[in-house]
């Protein structure tokens, strides 16, 4: 469920205090409060595009998983 919606419900419907719903949900009382006073639906993350660091060496390692094969499955016992 949304995470908006679901404070919203506690506070308006369930009568919860900001103090209540920011232990629940462990974001701040200043967060709650925000969130409960805008008119978003769901809050936005920008995520930067950021380069993975195995991405120079990801053709070696694709190959290396070719030319194992299942052989590295069967070489570790099982895991109790």
């Amino acid at each position: 469920m949304a995470l908006l919606s679901v404070i919203r419900r506690w506070h308006l419907r369930d009568g919860l205090s900001i103090r209540e719903i920011a232990r629940r949900t462990g974001l701040s009382r200043n967060t709650i409060r925000k969130y409960l006073r805008s008119d978003e639906v769901e809050p936005r993350f920008r995520v930067p595009e950021r380069p993975s660091k195995l991405d120079a060496y990801a053709e070696r390692l694709l190959s290396m998983i070719a030319e194992s094969g299942p052989r590295i499955f069967a070489q570790k016992g099982p895991r109790f």
